[in-house]
């Protein structure tokens, strides 16, 4: 890493996930392999393919938010307000910053999509005068950052990143660019998503990228031969970026350092990942040089591995690729969305709060369900069950719609 670069620790980490309603119950829940698929609870799926989703547990928006403030947003600006609550009051980072230098860039794949979903439906059946007219604030993508910055004070940068699936992780990423390079000194970063509604599950089913399994422990089925798509999931998760010296200096507790990333993209086709997995590849081997990754390092890498036929064979080629064939088969792999479902625009940060964790507990989650492995997917995929393992380079990889791909480097403190 250049000399020159100010070194970015995170300080705070908050989770609502399938799997736990904080970090700590997010992160017990990964490293036992529990798995947060079950049947869909919000709407009856009689009509639908897919029938499973990996939802939200006991999430009452009321301990986060005012009754103005719930009827005000969608779910997935209630999530993301929720979990930069809990970064922000763990870091105790409030009050130690000038608001000017304190930013919030934070990803949603899809944004509100539940409020338009409910809003149309009241003009073709109400007609117009019954819009709200709040629907085009509670919809749109930049309202989870808009409101996290209006709740906390963060007067610098305030955007969303909307990469489809790797929206999280480029929150993450662009947010460590700006305290890198001085723009910033500590940024609330992560990702948001809740699509789990009929119209989101319809149109994912209609492309075949969903598991249409009945069976919760035979659907999210990441390098499995059996995989048939993946399962859509929701939840947030909420980091808090910091710069080195100003955190140490405060003695802020430091879950680790991201000190790579890489964005790519395929420019190849609006969903199929390209066939020499070059965008995948491209953007592991920048965050592993920003991370003066060297072959004495022990990786992880926490996959995208969405359970879709194409993805996984792609994304090992592209973490053989980068790493070169001798080390990612003596490197771990594992892919936590085996456990959460696909977050979408979130996945990228809970998978960035398993590096993290997995860093600093030397523990590889599993990839649970994994009982008949692919030979054309031949890596260490980590089946079943956590390992212990003294990791010293953790990778995120994520992958969206659109060609975008992705990477995070973290390394301990």
């Amino acid at each position: 890493m250049n000399e020159n670069y100010r070194r970015v620790v995170i300080t705070g980490m908050g989770a609502v996930t399938p799997v736990g309603n904080n970090a700590k119950e997010t992160w017990e829940a990964l490293k036992s392999g529990k798995n947060g698929i079950a049947p869909v609870t919000y709407f009856n799926t009689d009509n639908l393919k897919a029938k499973l989703a990996a939802e939200v547990k006991n999430f009452d928006p009321a301990d986060y938010l005012d009754v103005n403030e719930i009827l005000r947003t969608d779910r997935y600006t209630q999530l993301a307000l929720a979990v930069a609550q809990q970064a922000v009051d763990e870091s105790k980072i409030k009050g130690t910053v000038d608001p000017d230098r304190f930013s919030v860039i934070f990803g949603t794949g899809i944004g509100g999509i539940s409020t338009f979903e409910s809003e149309h439906t009241k003009i073709l059946e109400k007609g117009p005068r019954r819009v709200s007219p709040l629907f085009v604030p509670m919809m749109i993508s930049n309202m989870a950052s808009g409101m996290i910055a209006i709740k906390h004070d963060c007067r610098g940068s305030a955007m969303p990143t909307v990469t489809a699936c790797a929206s999280g992780s480029n929150a993450i990423g662009e947010a460590m660019r700006l305290i890198r390079h001085g723009y910033s000194d500590a940024v609330i970063s992560g990702g948001t998503e809740a699509a789990i509604c009929a119209s989101a599950i319809a149109g994912f089913v209609n492309m075949q990228a969903l598991s249409t399994s009945n069976d919760p422990n035979a659907a999210s089925l990441p390098f499995d031969k059996r995989r048939g798509g993946f399962v859509i999931g929701e939840g947030a998760v909420a980091l808090v970026l910091e710069e080195y010296e100003h955190a140490v200096s405060r003695g802020a507790n430091i879950y680790g350092e991201i000190c790579g990333y890489g964005s790519t993209c395929d420019a190849y086709h609006i969903t199929a990942p390209h066939p020499e997995a070059r965008g995948g590849s491209k953007a592991m081997k920048d965050a592993l040089k920003e991370a003066d990754y060297t072959e004495d390092d022990t990786v992880y890498v926490n996959a995208h591995g969405t359970g879709t036929p194409m993805n996984d064979v792609l994304e090992t080629l592209a973490i053989k690729i980068a790493l070169g064939e001798e080390k990612a088969k003596a490197s771990y792999v594992s892919s936590t969305k085996s456990m959460t479902g696909h977050m979408l625009g979130a996945a990228g940060a809970i998978e960035a709060l398993a590096c993290l964790m997995a860093l600093k507990e030397n523990t590889i989650p599993p990839t649970i369900n994994l009982n008949e492995p692919d030979e054309k997917c031949d890596l260490n995929y980590v089946p079943n069950k956590a390992v212990k393992a003294d990791i010293t380079l953790a990778l995120s990889n994520s992958l969206g719609f659109g060609g975008h791909n992705a990477c995070l480097a973290f390394r301990k403190v």
